[in-house]
């Protein structure tokens, strides 16, 4: 059965910034279709449509799009979310670890990019969501394949928006810190939790740090037709973080 509603895909969406994006979109009465590696969680919110797809794996994605396309019809918006983080230098990143996370943040985006685009380019048009990262414009240190799985994302976007523009809007959100469990994590395993969490608040001018609801709202809008003349950007949504020099004057 196809339905009137929008249809969007969030891929990556089995918890925090990713199924925030999802929760936002079907309030805004889009058809939501999510999927991640696993089965659905229990609790799982209803009102998403839940399937187990590997978006690093084109038979995965390509079962995905048959999927929507039967029950529900062309998908008008993507939100490529899903992507994993490896904190590791080049010299200490083996084999396994670049398998792992380059399939899943660069292929992953390109096979549902290649996957979708050609019938939403027949249909009336979409847009296209990648969730990039303020660390695909500069260098965390130790996070050396991350940051260049986030450059490749933000580099296809621009890509994509020139090859498949006017149909395709394809534009990249970088966040910054974002508190996930992913970020609790981190806090948590540091040698002074408080003081690791109070740093992070500081560096940003907006004196805390962002939520999935700040990413989610702002690719609502993105969406949007209040932003259709933007296309082919990768927009900071960080709190100001990258507005700072790493310089502190306090010490000087």
């Amino acid at each position: 059965m196809h339905t009137k509603k929008k249809i969007a895909l969030v891929t990556g969406a089995s918890r925090g910034i990713g199924k925030e994006i999802a929760l936002v979109l079907s309030r805004d009465d889009y058809q939501v279709i999510c999927c991640g590696r696993n089965e659905v969680q229990e609790n799982y919110p209803s009102q998403l449509i839940w399937m187990k797809a590997d978006v690093s794996k084109a038979n995965d994605v390509r079962d995905l799009h048959r999927f929507i396309q039967n029950s529900f019809g062309t998908v008008s918006l993507i939100v490529n979310n899903a992507g994993i983080q490896l904190e590791k230098t080049i010299v200490d990143t083996t084999e396994d670890d670049w398998g792992l996370l380059i399939d899943t943040n660069c292929k992953g985006v390109f096979n549902v990019c290649r996957e979708f685009i050609p019938e939403i380019e027949k249909g009336e048009g979409g847009s296209i969501i990648n969730i990039g990262s303020i660390s695909g414009k500069k260098a965390d240190p130790g996070m050396a394949i991350y940051v260049a799985s986030k450059g490749f994302v933000h580099s296809l976007t621009r890509a994509i928006a020139v090859d498949h523009g006017p149909k395709i809007r394809c534009n990249s959100i970088c966040p910054g810190w974002v508190r996930t469990e992913m970020t609790e994590t981190a806090f948590e395993t540091a040698s002074n939790p408080a003081m690791a969490e109070q740093d992070a608040i500081q560096r940003h001018p907006s004196e805390r740090l962002g939520t999935p609801r700040d990413i989610a709202n702002f690719v609502l809008w993105l969406a949007s037709d209040q932003a259709s003349f933007i296309t082919g950007q990768c927009i900071d949504v960080d709190g100001g973080l990258n507005a700072v020099t790493t310089i502190r004057p306090d010490l000087f």
